[in-house]
């Protein structure tokens, strides 16, 4: 038996959730593998739309074990947050939710530096954090003195732990502050209090918590059908995105392995995540993106504001050189082009398909971003299509000027594109045979 994973091959945001609601039918277990609490995600179910952070998106169906691997951050109160809202909503979750005591928390420490750096005034473009702690917890995790991983928790000597690392932030925070106006607003950690919040929690998710690597390794000897999900996109990996606008973890194929635990021959589909056009958050080089009308209209018709933070994306046309890189640094083995319907009623769409560096054309991606803002994109324009697809249920049905669409995009990018969505709904999902 092998694993599948799917991985988003642009900025985030690429509607990997449903993919992995759509694959979970087939599969016993689903991992989350990396990221935290800034990786929203949205599964419509029953008719329901749910928005949720940590918790695997295979978490609305009972038979399927959603685990939360080690590689993930964890912050307490938010993923005890999302599990209240499911039980609210009658999702049933208390013998299919699966914690790894190897993951490491996140702590109001982490907030405050998260909140301190983002302004420190070191780039005049902020690098795009959601405040949510995610990138200092990952710094503790990799500095190991002051990390605590979520079975430490139950360890008699956390309090203790806790009150010695607050007393060491409660040092260097101010120090951290920009400017003598922000570090008046920086206050002290109470040692106390946290210990005694963090205890409740701990308690709360007692029944969640356990040895992820052993039982995946197990599930693995038992010829187990696993999914592994990713959070934000491969471009805004920690090592091979657009560096430093990127995320604090290994958000592309290459973190599969270590946030997981699972040995690598194991899995063999890679399901690479793409929009039919491309989107980002926060600062950072967008060589396709579109600062006009158009852009505005496929943000519009997307929806596309982020499910954690609201804020609006950025918005452009299909990058498939970027899309090339990614697909090709994971290891994809077919896409996923997800939104297609919001294309439609454009006259011509364009697909990026090479870029222009210094009067020099250039069909890979660079790897400094000073490169990367100085490229012009080198368009193919195609015709349009004017119907709506929302209801097409068959790849043969969607309209010619459409399929050539994606035809040309599973060109460039160099691989065949397996499922097409045209719309939120779990049934408005269409999956070819290959």
């Amino acid at each position: 038996m092998s694993a599948t994973c799917v991985i988003g091959l642009q900025w985030g945001d690429e509607a990997k959730g449903k993919i992995v609601d759509l694959l979970t039918a087939q599969s016993d277990i689903v991992v989350r593998y990396q990221g935290g609490a800034n990786a929203g995600h949205t599964v419509v179910f029953g008719g329901v739309k749910y928005k949720l952070s940590l918790i695997p998106s295979g978490i609305f169906r009972p038979e399927v074990k959603s685990v939360v691997a080690s590689g993930v951050v964890v912050d307490p109160e938010a993923i005890l947050g999302e599990i209240e809202r499911l039980r609210d909503s009658g999702v049933e979750i208390e013998k299919n939710l699966l914690i790894s005591d190897r993951a490491h928390v996140i702590f109001p420490w982490h907030k405050e530096e998260d909140r301190l750096m983002n302004d420190s005034g070191v780039r005049s473009e902020a690098i795009g954090t959601t405040m949510r702690g995610i990138g200092p917890c990952y710094r503790d995790k990799v500095g190991r003195s002051t990390a605590i991983r979520i079975g430490d928790l139950y360890r008699p000597d956390f309090p203790e732990k806790v009150r010695k690392i607050c007393a060491l932030k409660n040092r260097s925070l101010p120090g951290m502050a920009p400017t003598d106006e922000v570090r008046e607003t920086v206050k002290p950690l109470d040692a106390e209090k946290i210990v005694a919040d963090y205890t409740s929690y701990a308690e709360r998710l007692k029944p969640f918590v356990g040895d992820v690597v052993n039982y995946l390794l197990d599930a693995v000897d038992a010829n187990k059908k696993m999914l592994l999900e990713g959070a934000q996109g491969s471009l805004l990996d920690v090592d091979y995105g657009t560096f430093p606008y990127v995320t604090s973890s290994n958000s592309s194929g290459v973190g599969v392995i270590a946030g997981s635990g699972l040995p690598a021959t194991f899995i063999k589909r890679v399901v690479g995540i793409v929009k039919a056009y491309t989107t980002r958050v926060g600062g950072g080089p967008f060589p396709t993106e579109l600062k006009n009308d158009v852009g505005q209209r496929i943000r519009d018709r997307g929806n596309e504001y982020g499910t954690v933070t609201r804020r609006p994306r950025r918005c452009g046309w299909f990058d498939a050189v970027a899309a090339r890189y990614t697909s090709r640094l994971g290891g994809a083995t077919e896409l996923s082009v997800m939104l297609l319907d919001v294309l439609s009623g454009f006259e011509e769409v364009n697909i990026c398909v090479a870029y222009e560096l210094d009067g020099k054309r250039i069909t890979y991606f660079p790897s400094d971003v000073d490169d990367l803002a100085r490229v012009v994109p080198i368009y193919e324009t195609l015709p349009g299509w004017s119907e709506e697809i929302d209801g097409v249920t068959s790849y043969d049905d969607l309209p010619t000027n459409a399929k050539n669409y994606l035809e040309r995009l599973s060109q460039v990018v160099g691989k065949p594109v397996s499922i097409v969505s045209v719309g939120p709904s779990r049934e408005q999902t269409i999956v070819r045979n290959l």
